[in-house]
């Protein structure tokens, strides 16, 4: 029966061939609206992993049709011009698209807009100088955020590892929280181009962090005990600011502009941080419940748990040390 617990805890652990965190980085596309002159505009497409607009006039307002393409960017006019009505539709299947808007009275505005299904919407309104509201932008961030953590799974997988090491309230309290404190660090410097986002050796160095945490938690579970548990506090930011470039990789790379990226960085990683708080009291609701129903099978599961965080982390990192090589 304990066998039975841990194969299907190691299952539910296996992660789909998708990378970690990237899922969300790659699935992002980056679009240019330039308004040229009062009713003309070029649109381009900046990641080559989209598919092309091969009729612009889809993806517009009615009222407006396309002109001959220019180089590296498509044109189209609209009389009257573009106004807070109008969308953009471009037929993606993506997470999101991050538009950047250079208006002809010099104004430029950035947001991000998350994808629904086979259809990305633009509206003109979050784009228009003066026309997007803080409420949008810190929702798209927020939601952004949130996305990220909650579905980049090497980063929940290393606060799982921290859940399984620590015991008592007050020491989980100041190990998330050097975590948080670390990363939130990271992800601010690479997004504000203080520090560069160092993308293959961050992805090493995630696995590794991750892999050196499942071997503390079954040491402990051996009874032998280490600076690890005596301080995880240290080892946690040490490790939060490789994960912190991590997270910088959704929010540093989408080409925001300067103007948006202050508040941008402040609602993303409070979306980091939200999604996180959601992941920690479901894992301690989960092993409360776990407890109360079979509390003998709790240290099993509790075992099962930690060997599976370490099989998936050497995985990860075998996975993604050739890319040091190429990228060197």
């Amino acid at each position: 029966m304990k066998l039975l617990h841990r194969l299907m805890l190691c299952s539910l652990l296996i992660p789909a061939p998708a990378q970690g965190h990237d899922v969300d980085v790659t699935g992002v596309a980056r679009i240019f609206l330039d308004e040229q002159s009062p009713g003309n505009y070029s649109l381009s497409v900046v990641d080559q992993q989209v598919p092309p607009l091969f009729n612009i006039e889809r993806i517009l307002p009615e009222r407006c049709e396309g002109l001959t393409p220019g180089n590296f960017a498509y044109r189209f006019q609209c009389s009257p011009a573009l106004n807070i009505a109008d969308s953009l539709n471009f037929p993606w299947s993506l997470q999101g698209v991050v538009a950047i808007a250079h208006w002809a009275d010099g104004e430029d505005v950035s947001g991000y807009f998350p994808g629904a299904g086979a259809t990305i919407t633009v509206p003109m309104s979050d784009l228009k100088a003066g026309a997007g509201s803080l409420g949008s932008l810190a929702y798209r961030y927020l939601l952004l955020g949130a996305d990220h953590i909650l579905f980049g799974i090497d980063h929940l997988l290393f606060v799982l590892g921290l859940l399984l090491l620590l015991s008592g309230f007050w020491k989980l309290l100041k190990t998330i929280t050097a975590f948080t404190v670390a990363h939130s660090i990271t992800l601010a410097c690479a997004v504000l181009g203080i520090l560069p986002v160092p993308g293959p050796p961050i992805e090493v160095l995630i696995a590794l962090s991750i892999l050196m945490l499942a071997r503390e938690v079954v040491m402990s579970q051996r009874g032998q005990r280490t600076l690890v548990h005596r301080k995880p506090w240290i080892v946690a930011f040490v490790f939060g600011l490789f994960h912190g470039f991590g997270f910088a990789g959704a929010l540093g790379t989408l080409g925001l502009s300067d103007s948006d990226i202050p508040l941008a960085l402040l609602f993303f990683n409070l979306g980091v941080e939200g999604g996180q708080v959601i992941f920690i009291c479901t894992m301690i609701l989960v092993n409360w419940v776990f407890r109360k129903i079979s509390s003998d099978s709790l240290g099993s599961i509790h075992r099962g748990l930690a060997y599976g965080l370490g099989g998936i982390a050497c995985f990860w990192f075998l996975e993604r040390l050739p890319a040091l090589f190429v990228a060197a």
